[in-house]
């Protein structure tokens, strides 16, 4: 038998990886009503529960209050938290911070404030998540609800601030190796399960059964193509800066060739005439400075809302072919 401490050290020791994401249904439905409530503007709320094992429980969570961008944005907020997490526990309601959510506009949320959030997070709790949700999808009969954490070899090399191209091909790291998705299972009590079964109607077509069968989707897919030619454009402006690094870099390795060869030449007439040759290398010519590579960080970032949204048009084009063809169908017969 382990004593309780024995228990708490072996776990902090070998930690095991996190699989699912067990969230309460009251929980989804705050996170939905807060985040729908202000599209198409993006909010954020807290996520409390419990990190057991390789489940990480969110039990409840709280809303941020939106404000104007010249008040005191971080010190108000940190405020309003340690607040609301003290009227939590002096309800008995859990308090343990796992992370937090937010809304998001078609699935851009891969941005470099998001990664800064987490590594904030990641300072005080071990295994945090952030659990994304999308309103506009919801016209689509979608629960557009995901939850995300940031993979090890990427806080690794976010750590270091070293995103070279040599580095990433030595590490084998892509774009899609920033983000983890983490499944999500939503929980409810038996109570609330008993209480939805007395709610269902006898029906067998329900009123999202027929919200589903709806072909118009075109502007779902204006928006996605619009944020699409957005971000080929701004992969397009990446591509540029790294077309621009190489080009000084093939103009200074250039020069110090040239350079070189002047300082061998130089170097000959020397020893012929019994002088001491001059080093071939000098640290204080500007041409031997360095040229710094431009991170790789934002254009993975885009490559992979690039991907999002790619992911996003094909999925609703195949549904909308399907009711095309269901419809066809009925129609004949």
């Amino acid at each position: 038998a382990r004593s309780f401490l024995q228990a708490i050290s072996k776990d902090e020791a070998v930690a095991p990886p996190l699989r699912v994401v067990q969230i309460e249904g009251l929980a989804v439905l705050k996170i939905i009503k807060h985040c729908k409530e202000f599209a198409p503007t993006l909010v954020t709320g807290q996520l409390l529960g419990l990190d057991v094992g390789s489940v990480l429980e969110v039990t409840n969570c709280f809303p941020f209050p939106v404000r104007d961008d010249d008040e005191e944005i971080e010190a108000d907020g940190a405020n309003y938290q340690l607040e609301m997490m003290r009227c939590l526990r002096e309800v008995n309601v859990d308090n343990n911070t796992v992370g937090w959510y937010q809304s998001t506009v078609l699935g851009s949320y891969q941005t470099v404030e998001l990664i800064e959030t987490f590594m904030n997070y990641q300072e005080n709790i071990k295994r945090c998540v952030c659990i994304i949700y999308d309103p506009s999808k919801a016209d689509l009969g979608v629960l557009a609800l995901k939850a995300l954490k940031l993979s090890d070899s990427f806080m690794e090399l976010y750590r270091a601030g070293n995103f070279t191209g040599d580095k990433l091909r030595e590490k084998n790291f892509s774009w899609m190796d920033i983000f983890e998705e983490i499944p999500i299972k939503v929980s409810n009590s038996a109570l609330v399960s008993a209480f939805m079964t007395e709610l269902e109607t006898d029906a067998p077509v329900s009123q999202g059964d027929y919200d589903r069968l709806q072909s118009s989707t075109t502007p779902f897919l204006e928006n996605n193509m619009e944020f699409l030619i957005k971000c080929m454009d701004d992969l397009s402006m990446e591509q540029q800066k790294f077309q621009y690094y190489y080009r000084n870099l093939s103009r200074q390795q250039a020069q110090q060739q040239a350079w070189l060869q002047k300082r061998r030449t130089e170097n000959l007439a020397r020893r012929s005439a019994g002088e001491e040759p001059l080093p071939e290398e000098d640290p204080s010519n500007p041409i031997f400075k360095p040229i710094p590579e431009p991170s790789r960080l934002e254009s993975f970032l885009i490559t992979n809302q690039v991907s999002n949204f790619c992911g996003q048009i094909n999925g609703v084009a195949g549904q909308n072919f399907s009711r095309l063809y269901l419809t066809k169908a009925l129609h004949e017969n």
